[in-house]
C-alpha cells in the first residue's frame, strides 16, 4: 500500500493561506469569510480609507450605519469614521475626528474600542504640538487626553504607549518652563527663575534637565544672600537673612545628589556644596538604580534627529525617558509674587528678632504689611507706593510753631456780615500757641478754589481804526488828494505816463512785421 505524502511547500503554503485567513491584527473585522451586505460595505470602505480615498469610505460607513443600525459591524464602522478624518489630517479634519471619538466613547465607554478612540484623541493634540518656545495649548491638551486615558482605561493594552507618550509631552511642557527660568536668571530676576525652575522639579520629576533646573535654583538662593549681605539692617537681622537663604541654596543642591546620583550635572551641586562648606549627601542604592535607569534609557541626540529638529515643525522629544511613572497629578505652579512674599515675610521676621523660617505665620505677615509700610521691607514691583500725609506749613513770618491755615470759600451760604462767597478769616492751627493768627494783609499760600467772587467785567475792547491810506504817486497830503476826489466825485486817479521805448520794453509796442502790419487788431 502505498502512501502518498504532500510536500513541505504544498503544506507551508497551506498553513500560510490559513494563517492569512485569521489574522486580524489590522482589522478584526475585515478579512472575516463572509458575504453578508454589511460586511461587504464594512470592507469596501476600509479599502476605500487605505487607498486614500476618504470621502468614499465616509459615504459607505454612512450607508453601513443608516441601512443596518443594528449590525455587528455598526460600533467599528463608527470608530472607523473618526480614523477616515484623522489620516485625512488638516486642522479641520482633525477637530472633525476628535468629536467622532468622543461621540463613540460616549455610545460605547465599556468597549476595548473606547481605549482606542481616546488614545486617538490625545494623538490628535500630539501631532500639533509646537516646539517648546512656541504656543503649548496643544501639548497641554494632549497631557490631559492622556491622564485621562490612564484614569479610565487602566486596564487596556495601550496603557505602555500612552505613558510613554505622556513622559514625551511632559517633556516638551518641562523644556518650555526651563527655557524661561534660565532667561529670568541671565536677567538676574531671581524670583520669577525660582518660580519657573520649582515648577519643572515640583511636576515633572523625570524631565531630562532637572538637575540643571535645581542648581540653577540653588544659584538663585545664592546670590540672594550675597545681595542680603550688603543691605544696610542690623548685623543680626543680616546674619539670620545670610543664614536662611544659604541654606535653601544648600538644599537644592543637596536634592541634586539624592535624586539625580549619576546626572551629567551632578558633579557641579558637590563643588558647590563644598565651596559653601556644607557636606555633601550619600545617595541611596535606590535612588541610584532609578537615575541609572533613566540615563540609559535616554537616547543620545544624534545629527540626523538634530537636522529634522531644525527643519520640522514639532519638537524633539528623544532626551525623554523611557522609564518611569508619569506624573498624572501635578501641584500648583509656584508663582513668582508668592516667591516675592515669602521674601518678605523672611525679611520682616529677621528685623522684628524672631527666627527666619520662611512660614507665612499670621503673625509674620502682619510684620511683612507693617515693613512694607514703613518702608523697610526690600525692594520690589509690588510694593505700594508711600501714601500721602498732609504736612504743616509755617506762616510767612516763619516763627516756630506757627501755621498757616486756608478756608475754601463757598457760594451756597454768605459769610456773616459779608456778601456771599466772602472768605472768613483764618483760625489758628490746632495746637498752635495761643493768640497766633495770620497778619490781614499777608499773601495766601493756596489759591481758594471754588467759583470766584462776583466782580464788575472790564469793557469790551474795540478793534483800533485802520489808518488812512496815503496815496504815494499823487502828490500832495492825504487831505488834499482826499478834496480833490470829494470835488470832482470820483476817486483820484493816477495818470498814465507815456510809453518810451528806450527806458521799458514792452510786447505790447513792438513793431509789427509782416502780415501783422495789415491786422488792425
Amino acid at each position: 500500500m502505498a502512501i502518498a505524502f504532500s510536500s513541505p511547500n504544498a503544506f507551508a503554503k497551506k498553513h500560510d493561506r490559513k494563517k492569512k485567513e485569521v489574522d486580524l491584527t489590522a482589522n478584526p473585522l475585515v478579512n472575516v469569510n463572509s458575504k453578508q451586505p454589511d460586511k461587504e460595505l464594512f470592507d469596501k470602505a476600509y479599502n476605500a480609507m487605505k487607498h486614500g480615498k476618504y470621502d468614499v469610505a465616509r459615504l459607505d460607513l454612512q450607508t453601513l450605519l443608516n441601512t443596518y443600525p443594528d449590525s455587528e459591524f455598526a460600533m467599528r464602522s463608527k470608530l472607523l469614521v473618526g480614523d477616515t478624518w484623522f489620516k485625512e489630517g488638516g486642522s479641520a479634519a482633525l477637530t472633525q475626528a476628535e468629536s467622532e471619538y468622543k461621540d463613540f466613547i460616549t455610545f460605547f465607554p465599556n468597549t476595548p474600542e473606547a481605549a482606542e478612540a481616546q488614545m486617538k484623541v490625545g494623538d490628535i493634540y500630539f501631532q500639533q504640538m509646537e516646539k517648546p518656545d512656541r504656543d503649548p495649548q496643544n501639548a497641554v491638551h494632549a497631557e490631559q487626553e492622556y491622564r485621562a486615558m490612564l484614569e479610565q482605561f487602566p486596564d487596556s493594552p495601550l496603557i505602555p504607549r500612552a505613558k510613554q507618550r505622556l513622559r514625551e509631552v511632559q517633556e516638551v511642557l518641562a523644556q518650555r518652563q526651563f527655557e524661561i527660568g534660565e532667561f529670568y536668571a541671565s536677567r538676574e530676576q531671581w524670583a520669577a527663575s525660582v518660580a519657573r525652575l520649582e515648577t519643572i522639579t515640583d511636576s515633572y520629576p523625570l524631565f531630562s534637565h532637572s538637575d540643571q533646573a535645581l542648581i540653577t535654583i540653588g544659584d538663585a538662593y545664592a546670590n540672594e544672600a550675597q545681595v542680603m549681605s550688603r543691605a544696610k539692617i542690623p548685623p543680626k537681622a543680616k546674619a539670620e537673612l545670610m543664614r536662611y537663604f544659604d541654606d535653601r541654596a544648600a538644599a537644592s543642591w543637596s536634592r541634586v545628589v539624592t535624586r539625580y546620583p549619576l546626572a551629567p550635572h551632578v558633579e557641579d551641586a558637590k563643588d558647590r556644596l563644598i565651596a559653601m562648606g556644607k557636606p555633601v549627601p550619600d545617595p541611596s542604592p535606590q535612588a541610584l538604580a532609578e537615575s541609572q535607569a533613566e540615563e540609559d534609557s535616554r537616547v543620545n541626540v544624534k545629527l540626523g534627529s538634530r537636522t529634522l529638529q531644525l527643519l520640522g515643525r514639532g519638537p524633539n522629544t528623544v532626551k525623554a525617558a523611557r522609564v518611569g511613572e508619569p506624573s498624572l497629578n501635578s501641584p500648583p505652579p509656584v508663582v513668582a509674587p508668592d516667591v516675592v512674599k515669602e521674601s518678605s515675610i523672611t525679611w520682616a521676621q529677621a528685623l522684628s528678632g524672631k527666627p527666619v523660617t520662611g512660614v507665612a505665620a499670621p503673625e509674620a505677615a502682619t510684620a511683612a504689611n507693617a515693613a512694607i509700610e514703613n518702608g523697610t521691607a526690600p525692594p520690589t514691583t509690588e510694593q505700594p507706593a508711600p501714601k500721602a500725609a498732609f504736612q504743616e506749613v509755617p506762616d510767612a513770618s516763619g516763627a516756630p510753631g506757627s501755621t498757616v491755615t486756608v478756608e475754601v470759600p463757598s457760594n451756597s451760604a454768605p459769610a456773616a456780615g459779608g456778601s456771599p462767597g466772602a472768605a472768613s478769616a483764618p483760625a489758628p492751627a490746632e495746637g498752635a500757641p495761643a493768640g497766633a493768627s495770620v497778619p490781614s494783609n499777608a499773601e495766601p499760600l493756596v489759591k481758594p478754589v471754588g467759583a470766584p467772587v462776583a466782580q464788575p467785567l472790564p469793557a469790551i475792547d474795540k478793534p483800533a481804526e485802520t489808518p488812512q491810506q496815503i496815496n504815494q504817486v499823487q502828490g500832495g497830503t492825504p487831505a488834499q488828494v482826499q478834496t480833490s476826489a470829494n470835488a470832482s466825485g470820483k476817486p483820484g486817479k493816477k495818470k498814465k505816463a507815456p510809453y518810451d521805448k528806450k527806458d521799458e520794453s514792452s510786447s505790447k509796442h513792438k513793431k509789427k512785421t509782416g502780415l501783422d502790419k495789415v491786422n488792425p487788431f
